[in-house]
């Protein structure tokens, strides 16, 4: 049975940026959109250990601070190399001010070194 888990508040997050939330093995990001929306992925970039909560985000793309890859806030999928794998998309939830996630049961694509352990 999947459980959502309360990540943060509306205020927790700022328009444009993501919070790196590190309760949750691998860490997810969170992100509010310049439009309002509210998405969930992992944070770390499937190129190399990089968080994708640093990056800068665009048209419900994340890019990622280190290579400069970009990956959709929607389904996950990479379109800039040279990251080749998709992140993890979470189901997000809006309860008044909280902010829940789902967390996907998807295996997670992290970079050459680095583990869930």
């Amino acid at each position: 049975m999947q459980v959502s888990l309360r990540v943060c508040s509306l205020q927790d997050l700022e328009p444009g940026e993501g919070l790196r939330i590190e309760s949750v093995t691998p860490p997810i990001a969170v992100f509010l959109t310049e439009e309002g929306t509210v998405h969930a992925v992992d944070d770390t970039c499937t190129h190399q250990d990089a968080s994708l909560a640093a990056g800068w985000v665009e048209d419900c793309r994340v890019e990622c601070p280190l290579h400069e890859s970009t990956f959709s806030l929607l389904t996950g999928e990479v379109d800039q190399p040279p990251a080749k794998k998709k992140v993890r998309v979470h189901e997000v939830q809006i309860d008044g001010d909280d902010v829940y996630v789902e967390l996907s049961q998807e295996a997670p694509n992290l970079p050459p070194g680095v583990t869930t352990a």
